[in-house]
């Protein structure tokens, strides 16, 4: 049974926290990536940062749904929710857009769970930690490398 520690690329391209978002995009954009994990000064994942994530910012800022009554202004959605989406769309570090508190999975994760979170969650890449640690990271196409027989 194939694993991630057997498909798992090891030279991990990643960001730190407090990376600007335009260094973060030529990282992705000419290494031809889909996300980057986002490590500490210890080398532990503390987020990842998708293209998703960056994309969000051209995003148009909603406007938040309201009721009045006798001149007082009742927000209809939740204010953390907005205050997330206005930090994301104003992001200047990778801190400000990357997801924290990843999924992620184990170095003896069969490939088969793994392809089962990228198609049922929409994720395109995945860290392999051990605790904390990054170990190694999974795209797409190192799954779709197992489809190819071994000459």
């Amino acid at each position: 049974m194939i694993k991630a520690i057997d498909i798992m690329e090891t030279n991990i391209i990643s960001v730190t926290p407090d990376t600007e978002i335009p260094r973060a995009v030529k990282l992705l954009l000419n290494n031809h990536i889909n996300g980057v994990p986002v490590v500490n000064d210890k080398e532990e994942l503390v987020g990842i940062l998708c293209q998703s994530d960056l994309i969000f910012q051209q995003k148009e800022m909603p406007i938040p749904p309201i009721f009045t009554i006798l001149d007082s202004i009742i927000p209809l959605s939740s204010s953390k929710k907005l205050e997330d989406t206005l930090q994301k769309i104003s992001a200047a570090t990778v801190k400000q857009a990357m997801i924290k508190n990843p999924v992620t999975v184990a170095a003896d994760t069969p490939v088969s769970e793994i392809a089962t979170l990228m198609v049922e969650k929409h994720f395109h890449t995945i860290p392999v930690v051990d605790g904390k640690r990054l170990l190694g990271i999974i795209g797409k196409e190192d799954v779709l490398k197992t489809l190819i027989p071994k000459e």
